[in-house]
């Protein structure tokens, strides 16, 4: 009888664990398994696909795994020895074709997404894009609108439907972009621009951060991304705008040094030139940059 308990007890314990994990998954906001863009849905679909294409070896070894010990182990003496199944043509066939073939067929799909995902690539759409520029600092995330003429800090704000061409640069070590319900992650260094094309299907408020190690303050390098209608967005820039809080060459200073946790906070922006003046600084040694006038 507790031969018979033995394997029951392990596939219970196996079942129970799935059982949990995917309750999890299904009750909680489980930022990657949750997409709200159009990036982030073909993300998540090109993850279920390359993960249920491995489970074709994965599941396979697991359950030979444990047929193969409880079968031969050392007590079961009405096993047959056959020691000549390792030269055994047709299996040794089978499971070298099988990987093989996934293998090849995971290479053409992630082949075809890396070109279909690319960070760089716009997103075709009917709705005029925005531009958002992003600047790491010491632990904190500014955003300008050289368009619309504000600026954030630990809070970037969109309209639904829309894309977004995220610049990203830095002014502080080495970071990285990401807000996970709307796509993957993308690079922010000094001296340098890299590209991110985002677009949300939905109105919302999402979680972004950093997923770089920068230092002391690295947890607390969170903001928030919301978007919302077209409607909103234009009185939320109209307000900012009247705001009076001006981001000034002494402002962007105290802001740019190294802190934790700074509340999310909204500027007209001083200087429509800013984002490239920070790049620039790293790209000419010794220069500084220049006096941001208010309009």
């Amino acid at each position: 009888m507790k031969k018979i308990l033995t394997p029951a007890f392990f596939i219970i314990i196996c079942l129970g664990t799935i059982s949990l994990l995917v309750r999890y998954a299904a009750t909680h906001n489980v930022a990657v398994l949750n997409p709200q863009g159009i990036i982030a849905h073909k993300e998540f679909s090109l993850l279920v696909t390359a993960t249920l294409l491995m489970l074709i070896v994965v599941i396979p070894v697991f359950i030979l795994t444990f047929v193969i010990a409880w079968k031969y182990r050392a007590g079961n003496t009405k096993a047959k020895y056959m020691p000549n199944w390792d030269h055994h043509h047709g299996l040794e066939f089978t499971w070298w074709a099988i990987p093989c073939a996934l293998i090849f067929a995971l290479s053409i799909l992630n082949w075809n997404s890396s070109h279909d995902l690319d960070p760089y690539k716009p997103i075709a759409s009917n709705a005029k894009p925005i531009t958002i520029q992003v600047v790491s600092l010491d632990w904190k995330w500014l955003f300008i609108y050289p368009d619309q003429r504000v600026a954030t800090v630990n809070y970037v704000e969109f309209p639904e439907g829309v894309p977004v061409n995220f610049q990203i640069t830095s002014d502080a070590p080495m970071n990285s972009f990401w807000i996970p319900q709307l796509g993957g992650q993308i690079y922010a260094m000094p001296g340098m621009n890299t590209s991110l094309h985002l677009m949300a299907d939905t109105t919302g408020v999402y979680d972004g951060s950093s997923v770089n190690i920068s230092g002391r303050g690295y947890a607390g390098m969170t903001f928030k991304a919301a978007s919302v209608t077209n409607a909103d967005f234009d009185q939320w820039i109209k307000t900012a705008q009247r705001s009076g809080h001006y981001l000034t060459e002494p402002e962007y200073a105290k802001i740019a040094a190294p802190s934790e946790n700074m509340p999310a906070t909204t500027y007209a922006l001083g200087e429509p030139d800013l984002y490239n003046e920070i790049m620039m600084k790293y790209m000419t040694p010794g220069a500084e940059m220049t006096g941001m006038v208010m309009p």
